[in-house]
């Protein structure tokens, strides 16, 4: 070998293991990012005439299985979008009682049963009159809870569309940026490794806020396109979320704003993730839950003032009426229902009644208050025990069907569980599904988020960054730097030496 072999390989080696050097300081410092996967610096052999020269450094790559990324990718989407549901119904959950322990809905109403049970043996007591009342009071005020609770968590949801849509313009537009200079460096030949791992840290937030899959083209530059297969723009357009104040009345469509891209609605095309999460809780899951308890607590005035006692109302002393939907003329009743002013201001309402009845064949049977004030009064505690907490209207005429479709301001909510035919049952059927939903919701979020970990540690073994593997990577590295330099100092101590004796 001539001098001058010895030094293309040393300077070579020495070049190469310099730039090795750098790949493995890159993989130290960013052992703790978020996406990051190991870059690897890569060399082939360079030959000339068939005689080994040293060797060349080719573009970095990374060692990461891309299959495995799309399904921690995908899975990071289901896992947040199950969080954004356990948040938001845990968060109800946590005002609506707990069943048997006197404060759910069920109980409240027991609780209204009971005092009149006790009123019957005593009509003209005061303080069993005032007792029921308070009962009563009690009840509102739970159902009032839920209701301004599912209204506040209404609320959040928007607020998060509006944050989060946001956030993944961020994200778009960092991919767009990295997406034209992966595409400049692929064009030149140079290595792509460290921008890829910068764009996958945008790739991974996108894929918490919605459901995508990020397809690369054949310039290296990335699409993202929506499990429903909306492609979402990597160009620097901007998706609009506008806000919005909440009540029991907001819709989409209607008076909550559509997301929209380029002046298109794509509110429904945005699924999975905390945003088809927000969307879904905003728009279906809370207002169904809404829609269920308003028909419960119209169904608990009617059914009290059919039998001559207005007990429940609203604040005017007013009784929901059917509407066209069902329930055009009560949407939001339940964060409106209270205990009639007339009757609080006067308890012994509760045994004479609050207005006549004129009676029907299908309907209550006639009632006249009791004018006269008579202590032992019983007619009117009968009628709520027997009728209006009943399955009954009167004797041998059952109550009417507790409607289940057709609800909400566009009547286009349904409820998916039988309420039965007496408000306990429907009270009792209303606070089981609720809690039935935020146990099956709990429970999937802990399955899904095990498989998330598990597809993360899968992903980590195979491309995270080991810094034992990188630390002796390092001390072959600096051998091989210091072993080149020493040929490099030696041939350069020779050609000195032989200058030294031409001259």
């Amino acid at each position: 070998m001539d001098i001058n072999a010895a030094f293309s390989i040393a300077s070579s080696g020495l070049f190469n293991a310099s730039n090795q050097l750098a790949v493995v300081a890159n993989n130290v410092a960013n052992q703790n990012t978020t996406a990051y996967a190991t870059e690897v610096a890569n060399q082939s052999s360079l030959v000339g005439n068939g005689v080994g020269m040293g060797v060349v450094s080719t573009a970095t790559t990374r060692d990461i299985n891309l299959s495995l990324q799309a399904a921690v990718f995908s899975q990071n989407a289901t896992v947040a979008s199950l969080t954004t549901q356990s948040n938001a119904l845990g968060a109800i959950d946590a005002v609506s009682g707990t069943t048997g322990a006197g404060n759910d809905l069920s109980s409240l109403l027991g609780n209204v049963q009971s005092a009149f049970t006790t009123l019957s043996s005593s009509p003209d007591s005061g303080a069993s009159q005032a007792a029921v009342v308070s009962a009563a009071q009690s009840l509102t005020s739970g159902i009032n809870a839920i209701a301004d609770a599912i209204t506040t968590q209404r609320q959040n949801a928007q607020n998060s569309v509006v944050s989060d849509v946001a956030t993944l313009n961020n994200a778009l537009g960092q991919i767009s940026q990295l997406n034209n200079q992966i595409v400049t460096a692929t064009q030149a030949g140079q290595s792509t490794a460290s921008l890829q791992n910068q764009r996958d840290i945008s790739e991974q937030s996108i894929s918490s806020l919605i459901g995508a899959k990020f397809v690369t083209g054949t310039n290296g530059a990335v699409q993202v396109v929506t499990t429903s297969g909306l492609t979402l723009p990597t160009d620097g357009t901007q998706i609009t979320a506008g806000n919005a104040t909440i009540n029991a009345t907001s819709a989409y469509p209607g008076s909550i704003p559509a997301i929209t891209l380029n002046g298109s609605d794509i509110t429904n095309a945005l699924q999975g993730g905390s945003i088809g999460a927000a969307i879904a809780l905003r728009d279906s899951t809370l207002p169904t839950r809404q829609a269920a308890l308003d028909e419960f607590s119209s169904q608990l005035a009617n059914r009290f003032s059919a039998q001559g006692l207005t007990l429940f109302s609203d604040s005017a002393g007013n009784v929901p009426t059917t509407g066209t939907p069902t329930q055009a003329n009560y949407v939001g009743f339940s964060s409106q229902i209270q205990v009639n002013p007339a009757v609080s201001a006067n308890v012994s309402l509760v045994r004479d009644g609050t207005n006549n009845i004129a009676g029907s064949a299908t309907g209550a049977s006639a009632f006249t208050t009791n004018v006269a004030g008579t202590a032992g009064f019983t007619t009117l505690i009968s009628r709520v025990l027997d009728y209006a907490l009943g399955g009954y209207t009167q004797s041998g005429v059952a109550q009417g069907n507790i409607p289940t479709s057709g609800l909400g301001a566009t009547g286009s909510l349904g409820i998916a569980y039988l309420p039965g035919t007496t408000l306990g049952t429907f009270a009792t059927s209303l606070s089981a599904n609720d809690a039935t939903q935020v146990s099956n919701v709990s429970s999937q979020l802990a399955s899904e988020t095990d498989t998330q970990t598990t597809l993360q540690n899968q992903l980590s073994t195979g491309s995270a960054v080991s810094v034992d593997a990188q630390m002796s990577d390092m001390v072959t590295l600096q051998n091989s730097y210091g072993a080149n330099a020493k040929v490099i100092s030696a041939i350069q101590t020779m050609w000195t030496a032989l200058l030294a004796a031409v001259n």
